[in-house]
């Protein structure tokens, strides 16, 4: 893209203020914001339809007629106006506005919408099926021709994500002079894959992502960008797995059994033959005179956590560090508990390090760590911050992650070069989605669970029903979970807020027993308290979001009960019910729905019919694509912006082949036609995120 390294601070209409705005998004350059996709799209083209439902979309083209104002109780001022579109049908346009103290808040609009002129209204309004409308509750409005509405209707518009200081329009702008300014039109990949893949050029392809003409462009766009996406990550993991291989690591390791021999004889079990096969796979890549870059999956309950343990105490041994990182501080401090069980006695000292950590402890870790005397650190990706560092670290565990993609494999490179790295992750994942996320990595699996497992009976049960098979059970002196999606009160009536159910389950419900709620907004403290007595037996029952969906081990936790199960994926479910089934006790899984949706109700009957975590993951991504399957995003956090990988399954496919037959052909990219993309390559993966050495 021409210009593509400069600023956005340069572009019409942004500065110096609204580029520190931008850079909260991630965006720093005018590349980054021609490749700032929109997360959706609005159709406003003239003469569309006003679909059946409440708040629906309106775009229409009306003369106004008698106006009329008025303020209502808590200082909420009314604008209305009657108005007539182009057939000669009647409205009545309505605009709500608090009520400032000093100045009119209304004084633009009765300068503006006024008797006898012309304007576009963007409008949501409620329809019935014989096209029935209620008042147009205007959002934006135009003068026809003028600028502004050649760019913010009468046509498809893109919708961004924000934040704050940023609005939809101003986004929307910038895009559209960044598009005017540096007009993208160097091609970044090779024209011989362009012509083999029949897609179109960058240019037309970035203009056509943002402002397509029609969904058909909009697709051809969005294909060929996300063909783009697929191939330059393949071929930047292709290097860096070829540099890997070819790096010398100063780390040695020699099983000594110093440590491993005590914490395997005091473990209390054996591991499985999985356990074992891929323990001796992690050594041998340890013990190789190469980094190691391997990801472990294993499905819920396959005995990770000892595993990466056993990684960590070999690093112990030879006198290196070690870090294991959770993406939650829930499931990291539940680490930290299933570590002074395990290593109870060793000589060995690991410590915790979260926002809950007192700042007299911090300091003391962050002192232990830069001077070599922690062996092991757990918490969060805020172990790879500046302000956190090490003496020795050379082995990194991140477990349960799904994003640790190019960002945070960048921050690890800053803090060792040539650290070992073991990934983590109990969603088991399809290959072609492995390839793409994990592309440098070797994959191991353990496909067992331990033995006397017994299997856990899932279900769907009317609400009343379900309630009872709870109560049974913590009659029994069983302990459950009662998991809800949501924290805050929805629009959607069927789906309460966990704190007002936290309300109704004990005092209506279960009155009998002891209940504690737990959920991602509280205060890490709070968190760890109610864990804890969790754990130890005090509370009998945990109302909670799926922020129990990982790393949480109470073995007499029998009963897994889900509340509008619809609202979760797959993957989501079957990590939920791995929470239980952990002792030797019966343990049940419970789906409970108000939802009539065939598609969600086929959802479930998946979920009941297996236990197989492959399967579910395969189906999962099916069902819900690739954002979803991975867990909620935010915009920047994901390596791909155009790409669906549940829907892009085939250019994934075309990308993975066509990545094999350019590094079989031209290894260095070389040649002249690829000259172009080994400039983009280099730009984004060495000079960026320092990911690959690429020149």
């Amino acid at each position: 893209m021409n210009e593509s390294g400069v600023s956005i601070r340069y572009i019409k209409g942004i500065g110096p203020a609204r580029a520190a705005l931008f850079e909260r998004l991630g965006v720093l350059t005018v590349d980054d914001l021609l490749r700032y996709y929109p997360r959706g799209w609005e159709d406003r083209r003239l003469g569309r339809k006003i679909a059946a439902g409440d708040n629906s979309l309106a775009v229409l083209k009306v003369k106004i007629g008698e106006t009329s104002f008025q303020e209502r109780r808590g200082r909420l001022g009314v604008f209305k106006a009657e108005a007539t579109d182009e057939n000669g049908r009647s409205y009545t346009a309505v605009w709500f506005k608090r009520m400032a103290f000093g100045y009119d808040s209304f004084a633009q609009l009765k300068k503006s919408v006024l008797p006898g002129r012309e304007l576009l209204l963007i409008a949501r309004t409620d329809a019935d099926i014989f096209g029935n409308t209620g008042p147009l509750r205007v959002e934006e409005y135009y003068e026809p021709g003028s600028p502004e509405a050649e760019l913010h209707a009468g046509r498809i518009v893109p919708v961004y994500p924000l934040t704050d200081g940023l609005n939809a329009k101003f986004v929307r702008q910038a895009v559209h002079n960044a598009l005017a300014q540096y007009a993208p039109s160097d091609e970044t990949l090779p024209l011989s894959l362009l012509r083999k893949r029949h897609l179109p050029e960058l240019g037309s392809s970035v203009r056509g992502m943002h402002f397509p003409q029609d969904d058909a462009a909009l697709e051809n766009a969005r294909k060929r960008l996300a063909y783009e996406e697929f191939f330059t990550l393949a071929c930047a993991w292709a290097i860096k797995r070829r540099q890997t291989r070819a790096q010398s690591k100063p780390q040695k390791y020699e099983v000594r059994k110093t440590l491993l021999t005590p914490f395997r004889n005091q473990l209390g079990f054996e591991f499985t033959a999985a356990q074992k096969r891929v323990i001796n796979e992690i050594f041998s890549d340890l013990e190789s005179a190469r980094p190691m870059t391997r990801l472990l999956q294993g499905d819920v309950g396959s005995g990770k956590t000892v595993v990466a343990l056993s990684a960590l105490l070999l690093a112990a041994e030879n006198g290196h560090q070690g870090v294991f990182m959770a993406p939650t501080e829930i499931l990291a401090e539940q680490h930290y508990l299933t570590m002074k069980k395990f290593l109870r006695g060793l000589p060995v000292r690991f410590e915790l390090l979260t926002s809950a950590t007192p700042k007299a402890a911090r300091k003391k870790i962050l002192a232990g760590a830069a001077d070599g005397s922690i062996n092991m650190l757990v918490g969060t990706h805020a172990l790879l911050e500046d302000n956190v560092a090490f003496s020795a670290l050379r082995l990194a565990v991140i477990d349960e992650q799904h994003r640790f993609g190019v960002k945070q494999r960048a921050a690890l490179r800053r803090k060792s070069d040539c650290a070992d790295l073991l990934v983590m992750t109990a969603t088991p994942i399809p290959r072609t989605l492995a390839l793409a996320l994990y592309g440098d990595l070797d994959i191991s699996s353990i496909d067992e669970l331990p033995p006397g497992r017994i299997p856990i009976q899932t279900m769907q049960l009317p609400e009343a029903a379900a309630f009872d098979k709870v109560r049974e059970q913590l009659s029994q002196g069983r302990q459950a979970y009662i998991v809800h999606p949501v924290i805050d009160e929805s629009k959607l009536p069927e789906l309460k807020a966990v704190t007002a159910e936290f309300e109704e389950l004990s005092k209506a419900v279960f009155p009998e027993f002891r209940l504690a709620m737990l959920h991602g907004r509280m205060k890490a403290a709070e968190k760890a308290g109610v864990m804890d007595a969790f754990s130890k037996g005090e509370i009998n029952a945990l109302v909670a979001t799926p922020v129990i969906e990982v790393g949480i081990d109470v073995k007499n936790a029998t009963v897994m009960l889900v509340r509008n199960a619809e609202r979760f994926g797959l993957a989501s479910l079957h990590q939920l019910r791995g929470r239980v089934g952990r002792g030797a006790a019966q343990s049940f899984c419970i789906l409970s729905t108000h939802s009539k949706s065939a598609d969600a109700l086929s959802r479930l009957d998946t979920i009941c019919s297996t236990s197989d975590g492959f399967k579910i993951g395969e189906a999962d991504m099916e069902l819900r694509g690739h954002g979803e399957f991975m867990g909620e995003r935010q915009h920047g956090d994901s390596d791909f912006a155009a790409a669906d990988l549940s829907r892009d399954r085939e250019l994934l496919e075309w990308a993975l082949a066509d990545r094999d037959a350019l590094f079989s052909s031209d290894p260095d990219l070389s040649a002249p036609e690829n000259q172009a993309f080994k400039k983009r390559l280099s730009a984004l993966y060495t000079r960026r995120w320092h990911l690959i050495d690429f020149q």
